[in-house]
């Protein structure tokens, strides 16, 4: 419990925000090509060929976070996800 509330405290003072680790911000920018494909295909890309990095990120974890947010409120209904 002494663990969750440091982390609050931090989340609290830093706006709720708290910083990406190298890794996660390697995932995030290995993630482009994959969501510039993805809009490609679907003929999508011309509202976002102007868009900074950035703002694609902002994306990218938007949907990041509502999946793992998805599943983990799954796992804890006993739900298993396959």
């Amino acid at each position: 419990m002494r663990c969750l509330k440091a982390g609050s405290a931090i989340a609290r003072r830093s706006r709720g925000l708290i910083d990406k680790t190298d890794m996660e911000k390697r995932a995030i920018k290995d993630a482009r090509r994959f969501f510039a494909e993805a809009l490609t295909e679907l003929g999508l890309m011309a509202p976002f060929r102007d868009r900074t990095a950035e703002e694609i990120d902002r994306l990218i974890e938007a949907c990041v976070d509502g999946f793992q947010d998805s599943m983990q409120r799954q796992s804890l209904n006993d739900e298993i996800p396959f």
